[in-house]
């Protein structure tokens, strides 16, 4: 039954990060979205110094990953995101919110990625990122987003699950 419940629970938060992510990047194929991101390498190391570059680069990653989930880049792409979100943490002038999206973002695509190992573990990360987030700037839209679409999934699969208990 709990394999049964994690496939539904990854279908399901597949399902709406999918309309998070049309919010912040072109429909376009995995092919077009790594070239992209291959840009914004390209940029954010020509800007080492910038917070914009690595910010965008790290969030174009986890919407990469999130999308593609299981792909064979998403392992590399997802270090790269992690690595980018620590050299932006000891960055001057770094958003603390901003931060706290990020990798509320990172451990829900390591949700996504395997439902039933890391939704658990990481369940409270993700929702305690995502207030934190909020409580140091209550106008932060993509923290606000995600976290009402996270909101949206786990309802979904609670709903989904008491359907089938017997």
């Amino acid at each position: 039954m709990t394999f049964q419940i994690s496939k539904q629970f990854a279908a399901i938060i597949v399902f709406v990060f999918i309309s998070v992510v049309n919010i912040h990047a072109q429909q376009s194929s995995a092919d077009d979205m790594l070239n992209h991101l291959a840009q914004l390498k390209r940029i954010e190391a020509m800007q080492s110094d910038s917070i914009g570059p690595k910010y965008q680069l790290a969030l174009q990653s986890l919407n990469f990953a999130i999308t593609n989930p299981h792909a064979s880049q998403t392992e590399n792409i997802l270090a790269q995101a992690e690595q980018t979100i620590s050299q932006m943490e000891k960055m001057k002038g770094a958003d603390p919110s901003d931060l706290c999206t990020l990798r509320g973002f990172l451990l829900m695509v390591r949700i996504v990625q395997n439902p039933a190992q890391n939704g658990q573990r990481y369940y409270i990360d993700v929702m305690q990122n995502y207030e934190k987030a909020l409580k140091l700037n209550p106008d932060n839209a993509l923290a606000r987003q995600l976290q009402e679409k996270f909101h949206e999934g786990m309802k979904m699969v609670v709903k989904t699950n008491s359907h089938q208990i017997p």
